[in-house]
Order: structure tokens, then C-alpha cells, then sequence
């Protein structure tokens, strides 16, 4: 009987069923997710600072750990890395107590970013879409591992940019997360009341 219907009853009929308040309704609730919360919390919010103490011990830990790091990027020649390792300072020195700066985290995903790079850029070479998909996959793969590390999307773009050779993988990816790690573990539990890391796998 459905065939006999004239065309434009047919079309009336898909229209009836789609709900104009239930698209509404999540409209609304999409805006609100976008500013409902900056309403809620205008600048006026407060801001935790940490005591000075801790602003000392996290600078010069970052001091010293990018010092590091930073030599062993000149001695690989890739000073792009420096980038994403300025990136995980932040993190690690920053706001330690973060699930993102933990050592499962920095040396995790940078070895993971890596190698998932490494592995596009000697399959598929350096082009625009394989950079987007070795970032991709790199996330995709740090979700699955559980060590996803923002900076570590840095990583993968530095491989594909500087066309790294497999070495990349260990020096400086490696020993330079675990020379940031380091860093962090000594500084950040010299300043009273602050544990790093919180968990190390």
C-alpha cells in the first residue's frame, strides 16, 4: 500500500517523524557546552598558584632537563625537537600531578609517536597527507595505550619535517624523555608537598 501513496504524502510522512524539538534541544545543549561553562566561570575565577618554592624547584629542573635535551638534539641535529620537549617541561614541571606528565605518559607516547611516524615517513615519504595521518595515528595509538602526551603530536611532526633516520627512535626520542623524567622526579619532590610522579605505569 506504501507504493500507492502519491509522492508528496510520502515526503510529509518522513517529515512528521523528524523531531524539530528534540533538534532544538540539542542545539541548545551544544551552545551551553561551548559557553555555559565561561558563563559559570567569567575571569574573575580563582587561579591556584603554587607557592614560590615550587616555581623554583620547576624552573630549575626545567633548566637543567632542557640543557640536556638540548644537547642532545644538537648532537642528532634535530633542533625542531626541542619544540615538543619545551612542551612536556611544561607538563612535567607545570602541572606534575597531570595523568599527562607521567613518566607512562612522556616516554610512552613519545616512543610511540615515534615509531608510528618513523613508520609512515619510510612507507609513504613526507607529504602533507601522510604528516595528518602520522598524527592521527599516533593519537589513535596513544588512546589505545593509554600514554597519550600532547607533545608527543609535535614529535611525530618533527619526524616527518626532518625526514629522521630510524635512529630518531632512540636518540634523542628516548633518552631524551628519560632524561626529562629524571629531571622531574629529582626537582619536582625536592619542593615540599609536591609527589612526582603519582604512578609510574
Amino acid at each position: 500500500m506504501k507504493g500507492n501513496l502519491p509522492k508528496g504524502r510520502i515526503n510529509y510522512a518522513y517529515l512528521s517523524r523528524f523531531n524539530y524539538k528534540n533538534f532544538q534541544l540539542k542545539c541548545k545543549n551544544y551552545w551551553f557546552k561551548i559557553g555555559g561553562r565561561w558563563r559559570s566561570c567569567p575571569l574573575t575565577c580563582p587561579i591556584d598558584r603554587p607557592h614560590h618554592k615550587h616555581v623554583f624547584w620547576s624552573w630549575f629542573g626545567s633548566f637543567l632537563a632542557i640543557a640536556a635535551t638540548a644537547y642532545l638534539s644538537v648532537k642528532t641535529n634535530s633542533p625542531l625537537l626541542m619544540a615538543p620537549f619545551g612542551a612536556t617541561s611544561v607538563l612535567i614541571f607545570g602541572v606534575p600531578e597531570s595523568p599527562l606528565a607521567q613518566p607512562r605518559n612522556v616516554i610512552g607516547g613519545n616512543l610511540v609517536a615515534a615509531l608510528i611516524s618513523l613508520t609512515i615517513l619510510h612507507l609513504f615519504g613526507s607529504s602533507p597527507w601522510a604528516m595528518g595521518m602520522a598524527v592521527a595515528t599516533a593519537i589513535a595509538m596513544m588512546q589505545f595505550t593509554g600514554t597519550v602526551h600532547p607533545p608527543s603530536g609535535a614529535v611525530a611532526l618533527v619526524v616527518m619535517m626532518t625526514k629522521a633516520p630510524w635512529q630518531f627512535l632512540l636518540t634523542p626520542a628516548l633518552e631524551g624523555s628519560i632524561i626529562l623524567v629524571l629531571c622531574a622526579v629529582v626537582f619536582n619532590n625536592l619542593a615540599e608537598e609536591r609527589t612526582y610522579p603519582k604512578h609510574w605505569l
